[in-house]
C-alpha cells in the first residue's frame, strides 16, 4: 500500500504541466479560465499541494487556517495586480515558494497556525499578483473565483493526501516527508530550467 501511494504521489506530481496555455476567457468564459488558471502552472499545483500537506501535517487550527490564509491572501495580491500596483520578484518568488513549502513539509516543520498561515500568505501574495498580471480579458470578479476555488481544490487534495498517508502504519511521516522532498527538487528543477 506505502509503495502504491509513493508511486501515485509521484504520478500526479511529474504530471503537472508548465505554464504554457491558459484557456481563453472570450472563448471559454472567464469563470473556467480562473478555474483553469493555476493547474496549468507545474510551480501553481505543486505549492498549492504543498500547502495542503502542511495542513494536514500540522493538524489542529492549521488544517483550515492554513488554506484559509493562503487564498485570502492571495487574493489581496490579485488586486494589487489589478490595480497596478508593482510587486518586484513575482516569479522568483513563486518558484522559491514550491522549493520553500517542498522543504517545510519534508521537514515536518510545526508552527502554531499563524504562524504557518503567515508564511503562506507571504508567498500567496505573489501567487496572486501573478495571476491578477495575467488575467487577459477575462472579467475580474469571475477570474477571481475560479482561480480561488480551484486554489482551494489542490489545498484539500494535499489535505486529503496527507491524511491518506497519517492512515499509513507509522502515519505515513516518511512518504509525506519524501514527497515534500521532491517537490523542493521540482522547484529547484523549475528555477535552473
Amino acid at each position: 500500500m506505502k509503495k502504491q501511494l509513493v508511486i501515485a504521489a509521484a504520478a500526479l506530481t511529474a504530471s503537472a504541466a508548465p505554464a504554457f496555455a491558459h484557456l481563453d476567457p472570450t472563448a471559454h468564459g472567464s469563470l473556467v479560465a480562473g478555474l483553469s488558471h493555476p493547474l496549468f502552472g507545474a510551480d501553481h499545483v505543486l505549492a498549492m499541494v504543498a500547502v495542503g500537506l502542511w495542513a494536514a501535517q500540522t493538524g489542529g487550527r492549521a488544517l483550515w487556517a492554513v488554506p484559509v490564509a493562503f487564498v485570502a491572501t492571495m487574493t489581496l495580491g490579485f488586486a494589487l495586480a489589478i490595480t497596478g500596483a508593482p510587486l518586484p520578484f513575482v516569479e522568483p518568488a513563486i518558484l522559491a515558494s514550491v522549493v520553500a513549502l517542498g522543504l517545510i513539509v519534508a521537514m515536518a516543520m510545526r508552527l502554531d497556525a499563524a504562524k504557518a498561515a503567515a508564511i503562506v500568505g507571504a508567498f500567496a501574495l505573489f501567487h496572486g499578483h501573478a495571476h491578477g498580471g495575467e488575467i487577459g480579458a477575462a472579467a475580474i470578479t469571475s477570474f477571481a473565483a475560479g482561480f480561488a476555488i480551484a486554489t482551494a481544490l489542490l489545498h484539500a487534495a494535499g489535505i486529503g493526501l496527507g491524511m491518506l498517508l497519517g492512515k499509513l502504519p507509522g502515519g505515513g511521516s516518511s512518504v509525506a516527508r519524501l514527497l515534500g522532498g521532491l517537490t523542493a527538487a521540482a522547484g529547484a528543477v523549475l528555477i535552473l530550467g
